[in-house]
């Protein structure tokens, strides 16, 4: 394969959201996220652009390949030193309304505005072996490249979808069978290592960096103690203590149930 205007216009404009949108393509950069893309979607991969050494860091690589100079894969990497390899992948449907989750409970994102939180959460998620991760409008686009970049390619191997708002993303989560909602405060709520039923069915919902959570009538709220008094966590520091200790409860589980 070639280059031609047409996929060096494409290229450039997979940069920002609108062309995101425009083309259903996204771009995915580095070894490691094109490796998980090639392993988890093969079928996604529109084409690749690699340099020698980017093309034989990868080895087998699915569909089309454009072998360029370090130079011309310059003009197309967002990153100072690359790996030398990139894919346009399409981006993935969501699940439709008859494909119910079979996580025993959902993360969901409230508002999540930076890319790194929530490329670490992606990736956090992923080696929990829970495949959702829910999200509300006004979220970092999960394809971007940024985003993609920071997951090193989990978001293709997980099911997301995205919702209006955080009462949009409770009635479909209680259609699907998960009728309690978690709001996750850094100051008040049930203690997260204390509350038993948190992830029973549930929706536990991480806010916004700056602005935390988004009201939402009668969801119950659940915070992480913190002794040192301090104000708050790194929103992907918050999401990883939350699945943690899920997976501390289903690995050492008490005699008497899921909390020990």
């Amino acid at each position: 394969m070639e280059l031609t205007r047409k996929t060096e216009s494409l290229l450039r404009s997979l940069r920002t959201r609108h062309g995101r949108r425009k083309s259903g393509c996204c771009l995915c950069e580095g070894v490691r996220a094109t490796g998980e893309l090639f392993l988890r979607r093969p079928e996604l991969v529109r084409f690749t652009v690699a340099t020698e050494r980017g093309a034989a860091a990868m080895g087998n690589i699915p569909g089309e390949l454009c072998i360029v100079t370090e130079e011309k894969f310059a003009e197309f990497s967002a990153t100072v030193n690359s790996q030398g390899v990139l894919a346009v992948a399409s981006v993935p449907p969501e699940p439709g309304c008859d494909q119910p989750p079979r996580d025993p409970f959902l993360l969901a994102l409230d508002r999540l505005g930076d890319p790194g939180n929530f490329g670490t959460i992606c990736r956090t998620l992923r080696s929990t072996g829970l495949t959702e991760l829910w999200y509300t409008r006004g979220s970092v686009d999960p394809y971007g490249d940024k985003a993609v970049r920071s997951a090193l390619g989990a978001q293709f191997a997980l099911s997301l979808r995205s919702f209006e708002n955080l009462e949009a993303l409770r009635q479909q989560a209680a259609r699907f069978g998960y009728p309690t909602v978690y709001l996750t405060d850094p100051h008040t709520g049930e203690d997260c290592f204390r509350c038993s039923g948190l992830f029973d069915r549930s929706v536990v919902v991480i806010g916004a960096e700056a602005d935390g959570v988004s009201a939402l009538d009668g969801a119950a709220r659940v915070t992480i103690p913190m002794p040192g008094n301090y104000e708050s966590l790194n929103a992907a520091q918050a999401a990883t203590v939350f699945l943690f200790e899920y997976v501390r409860r289903i690995t050492a589980p008490a005699p008497g149930g899921i909390l020990s």
